[in-house]
């Protein structure tokens, strides 16, 4: 994923063709990217796993495999100068889309896999073990948002069999219309890939704010207790998934992420003062009897 990030990001320089809006490498070079940080945030959960590694060993075996067909495809139609997703304009390309849908539904079951393995292990740091539960979790859900997007859109259903594209990212307008730089996302209508990567990318950002607080635990007597550093990881947790339900229902309303409406803000606030109160709460000062054994520990 690494080397092709690097080949479409010569296309991106070199090829000036444009597709459906956008520059015709940017999906492969995005869809590289995102898959160096899962995968390898993947490798690293698995070798959290104190049981169950030949599991998990042959699930991470299934992800590499099956993410790579996926990147191939994407890339082969590049080169053809063809849309990947939801191209049912030819026989050819419709069998593409379908192999397509096919091996992100098999590397869907592969993370689910590794999901339930991690939330069956013992893993002796309880921040870090619930950090990463949650995150896997919050992460199928956002990659089960891809299927939603293969679903026809109110003009498709209309044109029946003569739709040549099925399925969409956008929801209130059409795909191809004005979108933010670098991410490509919709301005003017709700854009169902915020959540999609939202969702994703919770497997780094959760065990990310663990290590945070680890490495700041030497600088501040609270966070070295164990179980104020679950708190707070608990908080995190709770604060992104209702992040991630925010943006969801956001898209699926047909509206831009950087448009909110009055119900969006108040949601967003609400969220806000919940998670700062959540968090004050999880720093409160445990007594002196919670504290020592912990500070103790930690600084053994």
């Amino acid at each position: 994923m690494a080397l092709l990030a690097l080949v479409a990001f010569g296309g991106l320089l070199f090829d000036d063709r444009v597709l459906v809006g956008a520059p015709i490498w940017a999906k492969p070079f995005k869809f590289a990217v995102s898959f160096v940080a899962y995968c390898m945030t993947l490798a690293w959960m698995l070798t959290l796993l104190p049981r169950g590694r030949r599991v998990g060993w042959w699930a991470g075996t299934v992800v590499t495999v099956t993410s790579s067909i996926e990147m191939v495809l994407i890339t082969m139609q590049v080169v053809r100068g063809r849309r990947s997703h939801f191209n049912h304009e030819t026989a050819f390309d419709s069998a593409v889309f379908r192999v397509m849908g096919l091996t992100i539904a098999v590397l869907w079951l592969a993370a689910l896999i590794i999901a339930v393995l991690l939330l069956r292990a013992r893993i002796l740091d309880r921040a870090t073990a619930w950090s990463v539960r949650l995150a896997s979790l919050i992460a199928l859900v956002g990659t089960a948002i891809g299927f939603v997007m293969t679903r026809p859109t109110p003009e498709q259903r209309a044109a029946g069999d003569d739709a040549g594209i099925v399925g969409a990212h956008s929801v209130g307008v059409s795909d191809g219309g004005p979108t933010m730089p670098l991410t490509g996302w919709s301005t003017t209508g709700g854009d169902l890939r915020i959540a999609h990567f939202f969702g994703m990318h919770a497997l780094q950002v959760l065990p990310l704010v663990v290590l945070l607080l680890v490495t700041l635990a030497p600088r501040f007597v609270r966070l070295r207790d164990d179980r104020v550093r679950l708190r707070l990881a608990l908080v995190a947790s709770g604060t992104y998934a209702a992040l991630f339900a925010l943006v969801t229902w956001q898209a699926f309303r047909g509206q831009a992420l950087l448009n909110p409406d009055g119900a969006t803000l108040t949601a967003a606030a609400a969220i806000a003062l919940l998670g700062a109160g959540s968090t004050w709460a999880a720093l409160r000062t445990p007594n002196r009897t919670e504290t020592a054994p912990a500070a103790k520990e930690f600084a053994s």
